[in-house]
């Protein structure tokens, strides 16, 4: 399948199972290999939002889904990852001209959707609820059952797998979702809602409504009808969700930014360690929420670690993420490009060295698109700004540290706590440190490992609350508790 037989989806969003233009203003998408217009869809609106959550309500409260048995459920995620396997291709091809990823990353999130449908799924047909322990004369029981309507929000650099994982729990628990994906690469998002109707799922059960955080955003989560907002982005817009949240007394989960540490102590497997760093941090061109952006090198391996970095970050071939050998594609946008220059020449202005990178790469290919050089810097301190604040993008600082008290000292000063990685021959050092570290996801002697059976989220200001897991239906669930008198003797109070 060529790049030319990519037919990018017409010019409609879903409202509530009604595939229409949006009311809003255009919004044109734009390829970063090369800046070219890809297609203009209509932004969603107000108007659009209030349908969308009205007709949720009443399709989420309908016998037809509400009754349904949790295995009849399934069946519908079944469906949704049929058609998603059976669109594979062309899902990823479409998601790499609207991302910029390469082609290898893009197929692999399009089949983690699938997974993650077929996984939420199978809990569902074992998500069982109990009985507790009795008490006293009554048979006690724990429930769970649908929220409502879920405002499902969705960031620009995974759109298809963060869609799967919002989207499929919310279904399972028996709700209607309205997903907003990132302005900037809306496409793939509507693709997966033309599967999902094509699958049957039943008319008002999902919204795709594009747009502006500002408009439609907002609009989702201030909206009374909404019941629970889960959103994957940064942390500023999540601390207005959870303001938002805090008036309405809703549920959130937050899943936020982080700047990661990697750590390389003196008994590391050496190879084994360059490798993961490099590629968890310039995998995805380092925009990722758990980057390892911060690399602590034991002061025995400094140097040697820091040129082997150096010497394979410049070997990295950065190009079109179609081309199959392109390990570092362009970033997602030309202003987020130059928004990662800026990060770069204030670390420099601080004191950085930079050892290779700092710079979009030179060449015809190369001069429309939003490519940036994998970058290494050092020389700088922790509380550096680069080292502090997130740059979702290639961009590693190398630190030293002398000891363990001292590494720890170091990893966790910071306002995140997402991911971390240890590379370590030593067991009892990496389960002490693990232990040790702020952190809701630590990868020991590997890095940017995910399975959807395995919960994750952040601690301090990456997030709240955790995706993924059997849990994971629970997240977009009620509890109730129903207690069943067994004593045959009135209650003695009233007598």
């Amino acid at each position: 399948m060529s790049e030319a037989t990519i037919a990018p989806p017409p010019d409609e969003i879903l409202v509530a199972g009604r595939w229409r233009r949006g009311a809003g203003t255009p919004l044109e998408t734009v390829d970063p290999a090369d800046g070219s217009a890809i297609t203009t869809i209509h932004r969603a609106t107000v108007e659009d939002v209030d349908e969308a959550v009205q007709l949720g309500a009443e399709a989420a409260s309908a016998p037809g889904w509400r009754d349904l048995l949790p295995h009849e459920r399934a069946r519908h995620l079944h469906r949704i990852a049929d058609g998603i396997e059976g669109s594979a291709e062309r899902l990823a091809r479409l998601q790499t001209r609207d991302t910029g990823k390469t082609l290898k990353e893009t197929r692999a999130l399009v089949a983690s959707a699938a997974g993650t449908f077929r996984y939420f799924a199978a809990v569902l047909e074992t998500f069982d609820d109990e009985l507790t322990a009795r008490r006293g004369p009554s048979l006690t029981m724990s429930v769970h059952e649908p929220i409502g309507v879920i405002a499902a929000i969705t960031p620009w650099n995974s759109p298809i797998a963060s869609d799967a994982q919002k989207i499929a729990p919310a279904l399972a628990a028996g709700n209607a979702v309205l997903l907003k994906p990132a302005e900037w690469t809306p496409l793939v998002s509507l693709a997966l809602g033309r599967i999902a109707t094509d699958a049957g799922l039943p008319p008002g059960l999902l919204s795709i409504l594009p747009g502006s955080g500002r408009v439609v955003g907002e609009a989702l989560v201030n909206h009374p009808g909404v019941g629970k907002v889960s959103f994957t982005g940064g942390t500023t817009t999540g601390r207005r969700i959870a303001h938002a949240a805090a008036e309405k007394l809703m549920p959130v989960s937050l899943e936020l930014g982080g700047k990661s540490p990697t750590v390389v102590f003196e008994d590391a497997d050496l190879d084994l360690a360059v490798n993961g760093i490099l590629y968890g941090i310039f995998s995805s061109s380092g925009q990722s929420c758990i980057a390892g952006s911060r690399l602590f090198v034991a002061e025995p391996l400094r140097d040697r670690i820091v040129s082997m970095m150096v010497e394979r970050a410049k070997a990295l071939r950065v190009g079109h993420g179609l081309d199959p050998s392109t390990q570092v594609a362009p970033l997602v946008h030309h202003r987020h490009r130059d928004s990662v220059a800026e990060h770069v020449e204030r670390a420099l202005a601080e004191g950085g060295r930079l050892l290779t990178g700092g710079a979009p790469p030179l060449g015809p290919s190369f001069e429309k698109g939003a490519y940036y050089l994998p970058t290494v810097i050092d020389g700088l301190s922790n509380t550096a700004r680069a080292c502090q604040e997130e740059i979702f993008g290639p961009v590693l600082t190398v630190l030293p540290f002398k000891d363990e008290d001292d590494l720890v000292e170091q990893a966790n000063d910071s306002v995140y706590g997402l991911a971390c990685g240890l590379w370590t021959a030593d067991y009892r050092r990496a389960w002490r440190v693990a232990r040790k570290i702020e952190a809701g996801t630590v990868w020991v002697n590997t890095y940017k490992q995910f399975s959807v059976s395995t919960p994750f989220g952040g601690t301090k200001e990456s997030g709240l609350g955790r995706e993924k897991g059997r849990a994971g239906i629970a997240a977009y669930s009620r509890q109730k508790s129903i207690y069943w008198g067994l004593d045959e003797t009135p209650l003695g109070w009233a007598n």
